[in-house]
């Protein structure tokens, strides 16, 4: 098998599951229609993340004893039962359910299949091709968002989030099918694991990194590190029409921001192959902490706000791309997807604490200002994490684990 087709393959899953960030679409339609406010309609995407989190550890653990296909499969089927449901949404409680929980749930055991399988064919390239295959979620909004908003202003949000189910079935199916794991003992054409042995580590049981002081400072790191980029995501269209923007222009800051985000995954996966998985998320971090405030002062500048949410998407891709290669790294790949899992478990803590201060915040001061601030703040409280988890040596069972030189750097 050409080991390309698994990429592919985990392309369509992730371009499929990545629907999710196109959630703020669907926002001020429902408002429109229901009179919900800010706060209780971010709640939707929040649980959608809550859950998403959470299964994924399930799908990780599952994925690790039994392959990919089932839990790709199981995934398509629940994101695109969920988008289909969710048209006839009559409550807020309903829409918690259907799209908070069955699209989450869909998204964690989709999306524990591409990583793993991606970091078992490509030893020699991880960084590059993890990042190419989030890269899909990442760039999902860029084509789904404006599709989504065309769909709404033509003939309403029910049919379109009918249609859309139906797109992302027949997506998921291909991701299913392509998605597969490498022979036992495989090894690529031309890779030495004996010279990439000293940027490799034993593989761990989810146990064994669970008592590492080291996944401890990725996990703060990765919460606080990503908070940024979800709150951004869960209001990005509202934020952008609270600044003077048109629908159509507030809408291609959606396509704006996923290029960002597909490029922070799969350009940064790449430099992290060269520069070092903690270099690259130290940097990132870092970037995110400038671009936060500056997106609120300069936000009423069309031109300005779409380069910093440009770079705020890229920042927080880069974290979706680059963890997931250092969990690899650090923890090796046999039990890679129950261990992201736990790892991921922090995004999940981001899209509690990133929608829910913005909303809370929007609802009590009319505008975003100290919530872009606090995140800000949170971003560098994860780059002194990221700090800490470079200098960290991690003690398990007795056996001393250098961090691996990709992680280390």
């Amino acid at each position: 098998m050409n080991r390309w087709q698994v990429v592919a393959g985990g392309v369509s899953m992730n371009l499929a599951l990545g629907s999710l960030y196109a959630w703020s679409v669907f926002v001020l339609p429902l408002e429109k229609e229901f009179g919900w406010t800010r706060a209780q309609t971010s709640w939707v995407f929040t649980i959608a993340v809550l859950t998403f989190a959470a299964t994924f550890i399930l799908a990780g653990r599952i994925q690790d004893a039994r392959g990919p296909r089932i839990c790709a499969l199981f995934g398509a089927v629940l994101v695109s039962a969920g988008f289909f449901l969710a048209s006839f949404t009559t409550s807020l409680l309903f829409l918690y359910v259907i799209f908070g929980v069955v699209v989450g749930a869909g998204n964690g055991f989709g999306y524990s299949t591409p990583t793993p399988v991606a970091s078992k064919w490509f030893p020699d390239k991880r960084g590059l091709v993890v990042g190419l295959m989030v890269g899909g979620y990442g760039a999902s909004s860029a084509i789904l968002g404006p599709v989504a908003t065309n769909l709404i202003a033509s003939m309403g949000w029910r049919p379109t989030f009918r249609l859309l189910g139906g797109l992302f079935f027949v997506m998921g199916l291909i991701g299913a099918w392509l998605l597969k794991n490498p022979p036992a003992g495989y090894r690529p054409a031309g890779w030495n694991p004996q010279a990439a042995a000293a940027t490799q580590r034993r593989d761990y049981s989810p146990g064994e990194m669970l008592r590492t002081l080291q996944f401890y400072f990725l996990w703060f790191a990765y919460c606080l590190g990503a908070t940024a980029g979800l709150m951004t995501i869960s209001q990005l269209v509202p934020f952008a029409r609270s600044a003077g923007l048109t629908a159509a222009a507030a809408t291609f800051a959606i396509t704006v921001g996923a290029v960002g985000n597909a490029g922070g995954r799969i350009l940064s996966g790449w430099l992290s192959d060269a520069l070092g998985r903690l270099t690259t998320l130290r940097v990132m971090v870092l970037g995110s902490a400038v671009a936060m405030p500056a997106l609120f002062i300069w936000r009423e500048q069309v031109l300005l706000l779409y380069v910093l949410v440009a770079v705020v998407y890229w920042c927080y891709g880069t974290q979706l791309s680059v963890f997931a290669s250092t969990t690899a790294d650090l923890y090796g790949t046999r039990n890679l997807g129950m261990n992201y899992g736990l790892l991921f478990t922090a995004w999940g803590a981001a899209g509690i604490i990133g929608p829910i201060i913005a909303a809370r915040v929007f609802d009590a001061l009319g505008d975003y200002r100290y919530a872009f601030y606090a995140a800000s703040a949170l971003a560098l409280v994860a780059f002194a994490s990221l700090i800490l988890a470079g200098t960290t040596r991690s003690t398990v069972a007795g056996i001393e684990a250098q961090p691996a030189r990709a992680a280390r750097h």
